[in-house]
Parts: structure tokens; sequence; C-alpha cells
């Protein structure tokens, strides 16, 4: 570097790297950096100072560190700053090109009978293995084979409820034999097949009402972990949701050992920051998966907003379906729904009322 040009400037020690990231972080740009946005390129570049370079907001390199970032509103200003342009920033029509590849590899996995090879996707993408693998978990958040995965568990769950057994509806769904589905039948359904296309029938699920400072709280768990903690003024309402949910499944009243994972929860919810490990009975899309364990990455104290949600996610465009997935939660609090508000900061729908919305934000943010 010439001697007349300045220097990025390097770490800033651990607080200010601290309050750097929290700045980056709720920049919008760095969301439509983690979205690797091609639509962003021209309005803002973002610079590494651990690296000494900048990139485009669709640039394919490594994500950095936010407490490591700052932005530009163009490369002038980043170069002047002292920063080179990174050698692995993707233009514009390469980042297109490559949404386009990852989009016809998802047609290629969701129309064919078995997973297709990862050399053979590879292949008719015209890159190698490694960089499509990489291409494609940047693009779905997910690798080829959990996308088909997923796919064919969604496919499952409709045959379930329309084919005449479960053998056919097994085969139907893509799998190649029944030995296969069932090593796997767990993960796909949380239930037996049988037993899920019953709706739950057989499944013993333990519950118990109580008292939170939001009112009342029901707390339900499977065999699998917390499958259910709903929120509302009427506990019968609450039961009634529950058994809405599992229509045929075995209810069983919580004893004294289950009432304490309740006091659990209910404390939880008076103390957000104090944490909840629980294993959690956590079914749904993988879209929907994906937005849970986004949302289990807001910090108490913070919020997001459904935009946010879906950059992080990799699908900068499905603001309505992240709503969908928002609205689809069971488990309140744990995985904290509460946390995502509308871009412009207010608070919109939540299942279980505004009110209890802003009550949970305002406890968090005291700590």
């Amino acid at each position: 570097m010439p001697a007349s040009m300045p220097r990025p400037r390097r770490h800033a020690g651990r607080a200010g790297n601290a309050d750097n990231a929290a700045i980056i972080e709720n920049d919008p740009r760095w969301a439509r950096v983690l979205a690797r946005d091609p639509a962003a390129d021209g309005s803002f570049v973002y610079a590494v100072r651990t690296t000494g370079v900048y990139c485009l907001p669709s640039s394919l390199s490594r994500l950095p560190h936010p407490a490591n970032v700052e932005f530009f509103d163009n490369a002038s200003a980043a170069e002047a700053a002292g920063y080179r342009p990174s050698r692995r920033a993707a233009p514009p029509a390469l980042a297109a090109q490559h949404a386009a590849m990852v989009a016809d590899a998802c047609r290629r996995i969701e129309a064919a009978d078995t997973l297709p090879a990862l050399p053979e996707l590879a292949r008719a993408a015209g890159v190698s293995p490694y960089h499509f693998h990489r291409l494609f978990k940047a693009a779905t958040g997910l690798t080829p084979r959990a996308y088909a995965a997923a796919h064919r568990a969604s496919k499952l769950r409709t045959q379930l409820g329309s084919s005449d057994s479960v053998t056919e509806a097994i085969y139907d769904a893509g799998f190649g034999s029944n030995s296969r589905f069932y090593e796997t039948a767990d993960a796909v359904l949380g239930m037996t097949p049988s037993r899920y296309r019953a709706g739950g029938a057989g499944t013993d699920i333990r519950f118990a009402i109580g008292q939170s400072a939001l009112g009342a709280i029901l707390v339900a768990q499977s065999d699998r972990g917390v499958c259910a903690i709903l929120l509302g003024d009427d506990p019968h309402a609450l039961l009634q949701d529950l058994q809405d949910q599992f229509p045929r499944a075995n209810l069983i009243g919580g004893d004294a050992r289950f009432e304490q994972l309740v006091a659990q929860v209910v404390g939880f919810v008076e103390a957000p920051s104090t944490g909840l490990a629980l294993p959690l009975d956590v079914r749904g899309t993988a879209f929907q998966q994906r937005v849970w364990q986004a949302l289990q990455e807001i910090p108490p104290g913070s919020t997001a907003s459904y935009a946010e949600i879906a950059a992080r996610i990799g699908a900068p465009r499905a603001v309505r379906a992240v709503a969908q997935a928002c609205a689809a939660n069971h488990l309140a609090v744990a995985i904290p729904c509460h946390r995502v508000v509308r871009s412009d900061g207010g608070l919109s729908g939540y299942r279980w009322g505004v009110a209890r919305k802003r009550d949970l934000l305002e406890r968090e943010a005291k700590g």
C-alpha cells in the first residue's frame, strides 16, 4: 500500500468491537449483505477491517463478523479510506446467474424419483461439486440433500392425507422402500406414519396450565420434547387450541413434576434474559424451521423486522411467508416471534395478542 494511502482501521478493542457490531447489525444495509442481494449493488459497498478489502453486497465472499465491517456509499469512498477491491466480489450478472442455477437445481431435485448425486447436479450447473454445494447452501440455507428431504417430507404429509394406504403414500412421496422411510420417520413426522395419518392417535401428550404476568399459559410435551406453549386469557380456550392441534392424541394432565416444567416456562416469561434450555419438538416445513431458527437468534431486548428475517435466511422476497411462519409458531416465547416487528418498528399481529407482545418486549428491554 503506498505510503500516502490511509490504512484501514483495525481492531478497536472488545468494547469498540461490540459497539460496532450492534451498529452494523441494526443497519438495514447489513440485512442486504446477509441476503447477498444483487439489487443493492451500486447503492453501497461494505469493507472488512481485518482483511483490508471491500465488497459488493452480492459478493459470495465469506461473510465477515459485523464488528469488523464498515459501509461506504461507493467504491471510491472505500478506496479513499485505504481498502482495496475484493478479488472474489461477484458482479450482479454473475449473482443472477448463480440464482438461476440454484433454482434449476431445485426443480431437478423436486422432479427426480431419487436424489440426483451431487456430481450430477454440479455437472448440470457447469461448476465443480464443491462450488455447487457452497452456492446452493448460500442461496437456500439448506444442503441439496436437506432440500430433497424437506421436499419429500412435504409430499409425504400431503400423500398421507389422500392415499389409500401408508405404503402407497410412502412410495408416492419418493421413498424408495418402506425400510428407508421408517429409518427417518420420527424426524420427518414426529410420530409413526400411521399415527400421523390418524391425527396423532395413540400419541401421549402431557400438559398443564398455569398463570403468568401475561395471563394463562399452557405447556404441552410429547415424548420428543415441548410441543406447545400457548398464551391467552381463557384456560379453557387454550386447552381447546391444544385439542385442535392434536385431535386424536391422548392428552394427559401433568403431575407435580411436570408442573415444575410449567414453572420454568413461566419464569422465562417473567424474566426472558434467563434463557430457556428445553428440548423443543419443532415440527414444520423446512422454510418454517429456518425462520424459527432465525427467531431464536434474536437476543432478548432486540427486535428484527419481517424483511430482515427474510434476508437473514437468504429469501429476501419471502416477507409474507416469514409472517405466516411466525403465525404458525405454537411455541410462544421459546421461539420468540414477539421480537419480530414491522419495518417501521411498529407492532404487528401476534398469535397471543399485540398487548402481550408489547408487554414481553418491555420486560426484555428492562433486562
